[in-house]
C-alpha cells in the first residue's frame, strides 16, 4: 500500500483523514475513536486492535459507573480528585461535564500511592548600564516560580499512574526562593515577610497536594471516611447529603450534622 492510500478506522469503519490516523501495532484508528480511550492511557502505538477493542468496551462500561458516582469529597482547584466514600470509588478530572468526559472511576483498592513534585524555575533579573545594555546585579538577583504536580499510582489494566497539575502553570513568588526539604511539601516561612496573592496561591497548592496525598494514602490503608460511609449494620441508611459551595472558604463540601463546612467549620445552611 502507498503512503497516501486511503485508510479506514478498524473500529468505526470511517475513512481516516490525511493527518487523522492513530497508528496501532496492527491497524489504524481515527481520532474520534482514539478520543474514547482513557486520558491516562499512553500505550496506543504498542497496542493491537484486540487490545484497543477491549479498552473501548471497558470505557463504555465505565459510563454507568460515572452516572452512579456521587462525590462526597472534592479536593483540588483545577484538576480535581473526586471521592465517593459511600461507593469507595474515586476519579481525577478537570472536566465539569462528567457524562461527556467519561473520567475513569477507580475503586479505593486500586490506589497504590501518591507522590508530589514542586518544579522550581528561576529567571535572572537584570539592570541596565549607562549605555542601556542589560547587566547582572552584584550579587545576581533572580525571580522564582513554582509548578505543582501530583502523581497518583494505581493498579489498573490500562494505566499505572495519573499525573496532573495542582497549580495552573507556574506561580511566581518574586525574589524569594521557597525552600522545601527533600521529602516534599514542607515549607518554612520564617522570615519570609511577604503576603501577596501569588504567595498565598503557593501555599494553597501545597495544602491541596497534602490533602490529595493523605486521601490516597488512606485508601491504600483501607480506611473509609466515617462521616460519609454507608453503615454496615442492618438498617436503612440515610440519603447522602448533597455537596454545597461554602460561602466562606469556597470549598465544595458536604455539611456535617450541624450544617457546617467540613473544611473551615463555617455554617453553610444559613
Amino acid at each position: 500500500m502507498g503512503l497516501f492510500d486511503k485508510k479506514y478506522c478498524d473500529f468505526c469503519g470511517n475513512k481516516i483523514g490525511l493527518l487523522g490516523n492513530k497508528k496501532l501495532e496492527d491497524g489504524n484508528m481515527c481520532k474520534d475513536c482514539a478520543s474514547k480511550l482513557s486520558p491516562w492511557f499512553s500505550e496506543r502505538r504498542h497496542s493491537t486492535k484486540a487490545d484497543i477493542q477491549e479498552q473501548l468496551n471497558y470505557r463504555e462500561q465505565n459510563r454507568s459507573r460515572v452516572a452512579s458516582f456521587h462525590a462526597t469529597r472534592t479536593i483540588g482547584k483545577y484538576t480535581k480528585l473526586y471521592i465517593d466514600d459511600n461507593a469507595q470509588t474515586f476519579m481525577v478530572t478537570s472536566a465539569t461535564d462528567f457524562a461527556k468526559a467519561n473520567p475513569d472511576v477507580l475503586d479505593f483498592s486500586q490506589a497504590v500511592g501518591c507522590s508530589l513534585d514542586i518544579q522550581e524555575s528561576r529567571n535572572e533579573l537584570k539592570q541596565k548600564d549607562a549605555n542601556g545594555r542589560p547587566i547582572s546585579y552584584n550579587p545576581p538577583r533572580y525571580e522564582y516560580s513554582y509548578n505543582f504536580r501530583a502523581t497518583i499510582r494505581v493498579n489498573h489494566p490500562y494505566f499505572d499512574d495519573m499525573e496532573f497539575g495542582i497549580s495552573s502553570g507556574y506561580i511566581k513568588t518574586g525574589e524569594q526562593s521557597m525552600n522545601q526539604n527533600a521529602s516534599g511539601w514542607n515549607v518554612h516561612q520564617t522570615g519570609f515577610g511577604l503576603n501577596s496573592n501569588r504567595i498565598n496561591e503557593y501555599y494553597e497548592c501545597m495544602n491541596i497536594g497534602n490533602d490529595i496525598k493523605a486521601a490516597i494514602e488512606a485508601m491504600t490503608r483501607g480506611e473509609v471516611n466515617r462521616n460519609t460511609a454507608q453503615p454496615t449494620f442492618a438498617q436503612a441508611a440515610p440519603a447522602p447529603a448533597e455537596p454545597v459551595i461554602c460561602p466562606c472558604c469556597g470549598a465544595k463540601t458536604v455539611p456535617d450534622a450541624n450544617g457546617c463546612c467540613e473544611y473551615c467549620g463555617s455554617n453553610v445552611k444559613g
